[in-house]
């Protein structure tokens, strides 16, 4: 019997990330980073077993390269055959989609009609998908939506107050994302807890470079922060979050500012980076707070409660909250924001048990409250490569 494998593709604007799965085992048998897309330096970076190699992309540095240079590796090692089906993230389907679909023109279609709410990733999904059908030729090609999970919102949850017909116009809402991440999490953490989705009030922190929350109540999420784009709700690596809308007009004014350049820097040059003034990375601010950098410590205050507050209001969308779940490459490993976080929330009966924080890092799942507390707040890495995996193995009838 051969293997049945799924190839997963997760395209950036000039990245793309790439993994192998066993569809049985859920196994990573390759992995791959291609980086500096469209630029002449271009590369991309296998790995497999533990060991990493480079190949540069300079006869073509685009994404059609990328997947080029990925189809050489996998014949190199033999396994081109068993590809079976290949999986993309897309990071919206506005409300078009509110689940995982196999690919068709016509899905492809509905795709670019959602490029104007996510500009910078769609059209590189879509890139991304047609440099899979070309170089894959016949396999099944799934799309898999970061916006789908939350479709489920109500609609006075996702309802801006602004006039109703940009709405109707323009489909300008609230969509939220990190859906896979959540629908993965959400199943994981009620398995872990020996509980049904249904019956649990969960409030999931996906915190990473990009941060969100989501309230997920009666299996399905009823709130999340990000919004019309990922750049509503909590303080980012470079990111700002909410921010009141007249800062716009505002550095217009006072800074001589553009729309595009405020926007430009409310998305790359605000957030951690903007208020420690020294970097996006949390682990680096962590640090440099402990040594008493003055603008790595506010920039972890400010992260911590915008966290902490959203938090609370994530539990009104829930009716309650039963389970805090930490997910992300912040939330599965940062001890400190999650012990500072727990602090903040000690009025709501939770309280952080020390020793069980700092082990559930670094890939473990555990509570990490005391057995007395009223919510229990919980790690779960998150795993998005195999949800969409799943999905694409499901969808093309594996």
């Amino acid at each position: 019997m051969t293997q049945k494998l799924i190839l997963v593709l997760n395209c950036g604007s000039s990245s793309l990330k790439g993994a192998v799965l066993d569809n049985d085992s859920g196994e990573v048998l390759l992995s791959c980073l291609a980086e500096k897309l469209n630029l002449p330096d271009a590369y991309i970076t296998f790995k497999a077993n533990g060991e990493k190699h480079k190949v540069e992309l300079t006869a073509n540095p685009d994404h059609t390269g990328a997947v080029g240079a990925m189809l050489e590796e996998l014949k190199a090692r033999g396994l081109e055959s068993q590809i079976a089906a290949i999986g993309h993230r897309v990071v919206s389907g506005g409300e078009v989609y509110s689940e995982s679909i196999l690919i068709t023109e016509e899905v492809i279609a509905g795709i670019e009609k959602c490029i104007p709410l996510a500009p910078l990733h769609n059209p590189a999904n879509l890139l991304g998908i047609r440099a899979a059908q070309n170089i894959f030729k016949g396999l099944p090609n799934v799309a898999v939506f970061d916006t789908a999970f939350h479709q489920s919102i109500p609609e006075h949850a996702y309802t801006y107050a602004v006039p109703r017909e940009y709405y109707r116009k323009f489909g300008l809402r609230r969509y939220g994302f990190h859906g896979t991440s959540y629908r993965f999490v959400a199943d994981e953490a009620a398995r872990f807890l020996g509980k049904d989705k249904k019956d649990l009030r969960m409030v999931i922190a996906h915190l990473g470079n990009g941060a969100s929350i989501a309230a997920v109540a009666n299996g399905v999420c009823q709130d999340t922060s990000m919004g019309l784009t990922p750049l509503e709700g909590l303080v980012m690596g470079t990111r700002s979050g909410d921010v009141d809308p007249s800062i716009f007009s505002f550095l217009a004014e006072n800074a001589n500012m553009s729309i595009a350049q405020v926007t430009d820097m409310l998305n790359k040059k605000s957030g951690l980076l903007g208020i420690s003034e020294l970097s996006s990375d949390c682990r680096t601010i962590e640090e440099e707070a402990a040594k008493g950098h003055e603008g790595a410590k506010l920039a972890l205050e400010v992260f911590v409660y915008r966290l902490a507050k959203y938090i609370g209001s994530m539990a009104v969308a829930a009716g309650g909250m039963d389970a805090l779940v930490f997910t992300g490459g912040i939330g599965e490993n940062s001890d400190i924001i999650r012990g500072k976080v727990l602090a903040y929330l000690g009025f709501l009966g939770l309280t952080e048990d020390k020793d069980a924080n700092l082990a559930a890092r670094f890939g473990n799942a555990g509570v990490i409250t005391t057995a007395d507390s009223r919510a229990q707040a919980v790690v779960i890495p998150t795993n998005e490569e195999l949800m969409i995996a799943q999905d694409t193995a499901r969808l093309s009838g594996l």
